[in-house]
């Protein structure tokens, strides 16, 4: 049965995947029909078959209307995802939102915030929350780790005679380039980007900046712990 479901996989994956034949056969046949039913809930939701979106138990989706998909998404149980923004949400291919994370487009209604896009085979680890009112773009193949935080703007506070929530805000977003891993529990705050190929250590607190491509970064606040070389 696992050969099966490996070439199911492989199929929609488009790219070769093989089940551990030591998954028990009972496990899968509960795994495939709680996709069955997540599928279902993503045609109720979107209105669209052939995109193939997985919506788990629990989901809050806003502003639908505003998200544009590839194919073959999968929003886990638990998540929240808010798209009410100028650009709204675009994913690429084999986009996944993992359980109990969060994609907030806009921080107040009165002003809209910009938005989020992910490329193909981008996966956000759950528990991870991305604010995105200043902008959040991730590249292809990059991927998050459990409780990232991802936050594109930033309360303005110099003024010692107004309160610091009556002095808007600024946003210069965040961009994360092509195949990098952030870990577990790191912090991205506006104004980063991170260039392609790089790894951000669990932890870690990415502060606005340029960081080069092919190396890995960690600390508080990150700075570059050794260069990738092929």
């Amino acid at each position: 049965m696992s050969d099966f479901f490996s070439a199911l996989a492989s199929r929609a994956r488009k790219e070769k995947f093989a089940i551990d034949p030591d998954v028990p056969r009972s496990y899968l046949l509960r795994f495939f029909l709680t996709k069955v039913i997540d599928l279902l809930r993503g045609v109720l939701v979107f209105r669209r078959l052939n995109a193939r979106i997985f919506i788990g138990k629990k989901v809050e989706i806003l502003c639908a209307s505003k998200i544009s998909t590839g194919r073959f998404i999968k929003f886990a149980s638990g998540c929240y995802v808010d798209a009410l923004s100028r650009d709204g949400i675009r994913l690429g291919n084999n986009f996944s939102l993992g359980r109990g994370a969060s994609i907030e487009c806009t921080g107040s209604l009165a002003t809209l915030g910009i938005g989020f896009s992910a490329g193909n085979n981008v996966g956000i680890g759950s528990f991870s929350f991305l604010g995105c009112a200043g902008g959040i773009s991730i590249d292809d193949n990059t991927i998050l780790g459990n409780f990232v935080s991802m936050h594109s703007e930033n309360h303005n506070f110099e003024r010692l005679d107004i309160p610091i929530r009556l002095q808007g805000v600024t946003q210069q977003g965040i961009h994360i380039g092509k195949n990098c891993w952030i870990g577990a529990k790191a912090t991205i705050l506006d104004g980063a980007r991170i260039g392609d190929h790089a790894v951000i250590a669990a932890g870690a607190v990415v502060t606005a900046g340029e960081y080069e491509g092919n190396a890995v970064y960690g600390g508080v606040p990150a700075r570059k712990l050794k260069s990738l070389i092929a």
